[in-house]
């Protein structure tokens, strides 16, 4: 017969082999997490925001499928990403792939999140290792651990997706990601979990543009919820949203909530215990298997969230539509429509003003130039900036042949003019760009722009996609900048019809104003996904709008401080000489 000590043994034994009771994701973040110094301004355990919560444990809910996020800045998303990989890599091994937009994103994200957070988590030590293992595979974006592996791979090269099979998908900033000549990398990425039946897909991303956003396509696939928090006075549950938000005239630091049920009056000390009782409620409760969430930063409760501290943010950033764009995506987390597809040249024309390189308005504080280059000759046009507006203030013609250096000197000329400021200083070009993209004079600009970079004389190639404004590559021992002419081209049209931000000179012809409405934004299907595209109105020509477009770009090189340039501008920088010099006549001995 077995003794009692037999049988105890034998139960402790049996018990160990049990696996540990599943833990919701954010049970097991808060338990076992920790976040070291330089990841967060909060270092060690991880207390995870009331909605953070329903958002790790759907990640974690084996009923869902699909969790995708439609989030703002300031919510700690990445947060949730890590413990989500991590927690599958302490408890679940399994094939996981980790999908962000560059390289350059994979790199960081490696070194500055993961790594970091294993390291300072005692449960996670030495579970992803960075060292070779017996078959020297471990890389810094390719691991191995006991029983499943981890890829970190960016969306701009397809051909890293072809090789895996993955049961887990982590996808970060989705509308950062473009569909390349093999498709939607993002469709690539999904088609890696079809052999798992237990596969779980997790997207996240702040939007962009509403029409073409992956993210937000995505939610509309979802059961679309939404996180409401209740009123102190009345208890009605509502999304708080931007329409709530109000202020007094002129004072946005004293921003509210208001509510839209009884009206009450909420001030910013009333948000952590309103945000602490939220809940999520799904708009669409029909979907089953996909969890979705939409979020913004108004229920934060950072204090650089506050209600007052956004609305400030937003005074400043509804002066331009550039900056506009990025408050509606970063705060509001929502896509960005565009304001229309065409532009009416002849309204643009009708706000002509009598300024122009003689009569340069006081408000301009820094010029560009955009050169166009042309079989036969040089078209630029000048932009002045001022601290929110761009003045057109002149568009000229050097009519010559490009491959002829006396094109090229009365160019030199034209860049170095000095024009007098209305408050005294002295303005001159402090950048220009010159198209070197046709292959058959783009030696000819190199040869001009190369001695002339000090200057901000810089050669520039414009190219389409999703790409910052301007971009510098090494080509021939020269720097020729890359202009993303597709979102400088955004940024144009919704200042034109957004408000009143760019100004026209009454001595720009008829020809401007066609050459500047000459394209359109239309969209097409790539591979079965939205891409907006710039089009060519049949029968136009576009020199007026690439130089604009090239000055545009190259503005954002100059880190001029815009305080000192307006001292300086105001400052009468040409002293006046004394008209009669009395010299004592002991310094001739």
């Amino acid at each position: 017969m077995e003794t009692d000590a037999l049988l105890e043994t034998r139960r402790r034994a049996l018990r160990a082999l049990m696996p540990p009771p599943r833990q919701p994701l954010s049970e097991w973040i808060e338990t076992h997490m920790r976040l070291p110094e330089g990841v967060s301004a909060l270092p060690g355990r991880v207390n995870l925001w009331p909605y953070q919560r329903e958002i790790a444990d759907a990640i974690s809910d084996p009923e869902l499928e699909r969790v995708t996020l439609v989030k703002p800045v300031r919510v700690g998303f990445t947060t949730l990403l890590t413990g989500a990989l991590a927690s599958y890599v302490a408890n679940e091994p399994s094939p996981i792939l980790a999908l962000l937009p560059t390289e350059a994103d994979c790199r960081d994200y490696v070194v500055s999140d993961l790594e970091p957070i294993f390291e300072a988590t005692p449960a996670l030590h030495g579970l992803l290792s960075a060292e070779a293992d017996e078959t020297g595979r471990n890389t810094l974006m390719s691991r191995r651990f006991a029983g499943g592996s981890l890829k970190v791979v960016a969306a701009k090269s397809p051909r890293n997706l072809r090789r895996h099979n993955v049961r887990v998908l982590l996808i970060d900033e989705a509308d950062a990601m473009e569909p390349g000549a093999e498709g939607s990398p993002i469709t690539l990425a999904e088609r890696r979990t079809l052999s798992f039946a237990n596969r779980k897909i997790i997207l996240g991303s702040t939007p962009t543009i509403e029409e073409t956003s992956n993210v937000l396509r995505s939610y509309a696939q979802s059961d679309m919820r939404v996180f409401e928090v209740p009123c102190p006075d009345c208890g009605h549950w509502h999304e708080i949203t931007w329409a709530d938000i109000h202020w007094p005239e002129g004072e946005p630091h004293k921003a509210h909530y208001v509510c839209v049920e009884c009206g009450s009056v909420i001030e910013e000390r009333h948000k952590a215990a309103m945000v602490e009782k939220g809940r999520w409620r799904a708009t669409a409760p029909h979907v089953r298997g996909h969890a979705g969430f939409r979020l913004n930063a108004l229920v934060s409760t950072l204090a650089n969230a506050s209600w007052g501290k956004l609305a400030q943010e937003f005074v400043a950033a509804k002066k331009s539509p550039d900056t506009l764009q990025v408050f509606v995506n970063t705060i509001l987390a929502q896509g960005w429509r565009e304001a229309a597809e065409e532009i009416d040249e002849t309204a643009l024309a009708a706000r002509a003003e009598p300024f122009g390189l003689d009569s340069i308005p006081s408000e301009v504080l820094m010029i560009t130039a955009g050169v166009d280059v042309q079989r036969d000759r040089l078209e630029i046009v000048f932009l002045g900036w001022s601290r929110d507006e761009i003045f057109v203030l002149a568009q000229t013609v050097i009519y010559g042949d490009p491959q002829r250096d006396d094109v090229w000197t009365e160019l030199n000329d034209l860049l170095r003019t000095v024009w007098r400021h209305p408050k005294g200083g002295i303005l001159r070009v402090d950048a220009a760009a010159i198209d070197a993209g046709d292959g058959e004079t783009m030696d000819r600009v190199m040869a001009f722009t190369r001695p002339r970079y000090g200057l901000r004389v810089h050669a520039i190639k414009g190219a389409s996609g999703n790409r910052p404004a301007i971009k510098a590559s090494d080509t021939k021992g020269t720097k020729l900048f890359i202009v993303g002419v597709d979102g400088v081209k955004a940024q144009l049209a919704s200042r034109l019809t957004r408000g009143r931000t760019v100004r026209f000179s009454n001595s720009l012809d008829g020809r401007f104003y066609e050459e500047l409405a000459s394209e359109r934004l239309v969209m097409r299907y790539i591979r079965g996904a939205p891409v907006r595209q710039w089009e060519r109105i049949p029968g136009r020509r576009a020199e007026s709008l690439d130089c604009v477009i090239y000055a545009m770009a190259v503005r954002s090189l100059l880190k001029a401080n815009v305080h000192r340039r307006k001292e300086e501008l105001g400052s009468a920088a040409l002293p006046k000489q004394p008209e009669n010099v009395i010299k004592s006549t002991w310094l001739n001995r």
